[in-house]
């Protein structure tokens, strides 16, 4: 039998760490937003300017994993954030359009190096990827008390067992299961 490994997961601290490292903005921009909604690293590159709704506050994510669009909140920060790189690009098709080629998106593959060479510079020593940062969200989501349902939904998880794994990475959780232990056990000798 396959041993069932647990993701790696990075605090909010260590995020920052990881993103505060990246100066090049066309990344920084790209995996800040892939963080703050959740996205696999193929979803953020081939984000279109079409694809994010200001008024609602949503990104309607298209190039998902089995064809399956869905809609993720889109904080107000990213919001911002995304205006304000956009304004410096104004491409009419893609939100993180390629710097050497603007008819096509950025490469997964330069997103990915980008994040292997801040993860270095930042200091932290797990073995993050960017998909990492898919993990951290859906673990700091749980561990802030968005229902476990709604963060399937903006996983785009279809079974609810493939969101339940986020139960087991979220340290408030543990915190709580372990004074609930220690109470109920508190009178062994």
């Amino acid at each position: 039998m396959r041993e069932k490994k647990l993701p790696v997961v990075l605090s909010r601290a260590e995020v920052r760490r990881v993103l505060a490292c990246i100066h090049r903005p066309h990344y920084r921009v790209c995996l800040s937003t892939i963080y703050a909604c959740g996205l696999r690293v193929g979803e953020g590159v081939y984000l279109q300017v079409q694809d994010i709704d200001s008024d609602r506050r949503q990104v309607h994510v298209r190039h998902a994993k089995g064809s399956k669009a869905r809609y993720v909140p889109l904080p107000t920060s990213t919001l911002r954030m995304l205006r304000q790189y956009w304004g410096r690009h104004r491409h009419p098709v893609w939100l993180f359009p390629s710097p050497s080629s603007g008819d096509k998106p950025m490469s997964v593959g330069g997103v990915q190096r980008c994040f292997k060479a801040a993860l270095l510079g930042s200091g932290v020593q797990k073995a993050a990827t960017v998909h990492t940062l898919r993990h951290s969200y859906a673990t700091h989501l749980l561990e802030a008390g968005v229902n476990l349902r709604m963060i399937q939904a903006y996983l785009g998880h279809s079974s609810p067992k493939t969101t339940a794994i986020y139960t087991h990475l979220t340290r408030a959780a543990d915190e709580l299961a372990a004074e609930a232990i220690n109470r109920v056990m508190s009178d062994l000798q």
